[in-house]
């Protein structure tokens, strides 16, 4: 393995600190004061730091500090830096606290809204030594997660290419549509999804399954998914549809407390498609630990 061509000694938590606190707040003086140095010897390590990267990281004026291109690399992969340090220590605390072990779980929406909760509290009094750490992510990100080694176990709704990774089912759901009380679809039997098109659409950020879904049917059905507005979570998904901004499609387990708590209608869809099946992955070279982990969210 070759060295890299930079001496390591010049590299100091500190001062890649005090660069990333100066490109948030563009002033040398607020970074010094919040890094607990003085000015003189904050300007000496911008300055040695710039010279150890050979780039310039900022531009001095009067007003105060510009990032340059060269800087705005560097403050994203310092501040990767520092939560990695963060992670560390707040890991080694937890091992003094008799958590042996951090699992990193990524997750959609739709499982974290409808299954999650109560399998990692079960999971985590069998093993008190494991600490899992739960991201919420689009399901596409999830998978791009595992890949890059950022997650260990990953539970996202079926779409995504997953060669490559060990996916196992996990659970499905069923997609409904979401109303206003008194919308002129409000009914019991189940409706064709192309049947609702002409109407204004609320749903989930772009990256999102239940989005995708969405506007591949519409497509399949020659048709456009009038797309009004985007949220981040299903209750402000309800909230839209209950200020009559549009209808929406919603998992049944998550959809049914949002509707009896915001006095909605709801209505099953007759399409294939709305019942989906959720997976959960991991690397095929995941060790035990992870391996144990996925086995029993995918038995449970």
């Amino acid at each position: 393995m070759s060295m890299p061509g930079y001496n390591l000694a010049k590299f100091d938590f500190v001062s890649i600190r005090l660069a990333v606190l100066c490109a948030q707040t563009g002033s040398l003086t607020t970074a010094a004061r919040q890094c607990n140095l003085v000015l003189p010897a904050a300007s000496r390590r911008l300055k040695e730091l710039e010279s150890a990267t050979g780039c310039l990281l900022f531009e001095r004026h009067s007003r105060g500090l510009s990032i340059t291109p060269a800087g705005r690399i560097f403050m994203r992969r310092g501040l990767a830096l520092l939560q990695e340090m963060d992670g560390l220590v707040s890991e080694l605390g937890d091992l003094h606290q008799g958590i042996a072990r951090h699992l990193r779980l990524f997750a959609g929406t739709a499982a974290i809204n409808q299954f999650l909760p109560p399998l990692m509290a079960e999971y985590t009094q069998l093993h008190p030594e494991v600490q899992i750490d739960l991201e919420e992510q689009v399901s596409e990100h999830v998978v791009q997660a595992l890949r890059e080694g950022r997650a260990d176990v990953g539970v996202f709704v079926q779409g995504p290419d997953t060669d490559g990774l060990d996916a196992k089912d996990f659970r499905r759901d069923e997609l409904v549509l979401i109303l206003p009380k008194r919308h002129a679809l409000v009914g019991k039997s189940a409706l064709a999804f192309a049947d609702a098109l002409d109407e204004s659409w609320v749903s989930l950020n772009p990256g999102a399954a239940l989005l995708q879904q969405q506007q591949s049917a519409a497509m399949a059905a020659g048709r456009t998914l009038k797309l009004r507005m985007q949220v981040r979570s299903f209750d402000a998904v309800g909230h839209m549809v209950a200020s009559g901004l549009g209808i929406a499609l919603l998992p049944k387990v998550a959809a049914m407390p949002i509707v009896r708590a915001m006095q909605l209608s709801w209505r099953p869809l007759k399409d294939d498609w709305a019942r989906r099946q959720l997976k959960v992955g991991i690397r095929k070279e995941a060790d035990a630990g992870v391996t144990d982990f996925r086995d029993f969210l995918h038995s449970s």
